[in-house]
């Protein structure tokens, strides 16, 4: 792994922890003592995603990563809390055993990830994801949010 700050790839791992489908390693680079996080995956077969459009193109964690944090911002806990939701996403995906997934499946998986974190973080993906085009859609799906939790 190279340092963030430096560069260099001779790090001492500080701390490791297991988040289910990954391992989190905190290390330290022994040139300049920077501090940054690693995850560790089991690398797995490529999966096509196929978009509304009609094209396809390979699952991109990394892209579903920066969807979710900048469609809900600060309704949630950072990077952990998104991996977390990803990684969730991610061994739904794979456990389905299919080759090729509807985008439209992996916004309902993110959707129900949310649902079951934060209501406003729901809402705003959903926004987006369902592309509302008046209030009354936020309503009726706030309180389709409330159905499912009652």
């Amino acid at each position: 792994m190279h340092c963030s700050k430096c560069g260099k790839d001779e790090s001492k791992v500080i701390e490791s922890r297991d988040t289910g489908s990954s391992i989190r390693r905190r290390r330290e680079c022994i040139e300049c003592g920077n501090r940054y996080t690693t995850y560790e995956r089991i690398e797995r077969p490529n999966l096509a995603v196929l978009k509304t459009s009609g094209s396809r193109e390979l699952f991109d964690r990394e892209k579903l990563k920066r969807a979710i944090f900048n469609s809900v911002g600060k309704f949630i806990n950072g990077e952990i809390e998104t991996e977390e939701i990803v990684s969730a996403i991610e061994d739904t995906l794979y456990s389905m055993g299919e080759n090729e997934v509807q985008s439209r499946q992996i916004g309902e998986l993110v959707l129900g990830e949310l649902a079951k974190r934060n209501e406003v973080a729901f809402i705003r993906f959903a926004s987006v994801f369902r592309q509302f085009k008046d209030a009354d859609e936020f309503v009726e799906t706030l309180q389709e949010l409330r159905t499912k939790e009652a």
